[in-house]
């Protein structure tokens, strides 16, 4: 009935919720690094709006398939 507050349950979500920002936060960084210039200041200081909405299209499909992969 309350599966989720086992502490198996608990734990486990909170380590897979870890590991795909883990993973999301370096697919972001090795995308930075792939591009000839630098998003973070791209898109904060020059407010390259285009940009931004790539980076967030990126940061969603990124984020989807990290889902699909820890989800099983």
């Amino acid at each position: 009935m309350l599966e989720w507050l086992k502490p198996s349950a608990f734990f486990g979500s909170i380590l897979y919720a870890l590991i795909g920002v883990i993973v999301f936060w370096v697919s972001f960084v090795a995308i930075d690094k792939l591009t000839p210039y630098k998003l973070w200041e791209e898109i904060v200081e020059k407010q390259n709006m285009a940009l931004a909405i790539v980076v967030g299209a990126m940061a969603l499909g990124v984020s989807i398939i990290v889902a699909a992969a820890v989800h099983g």
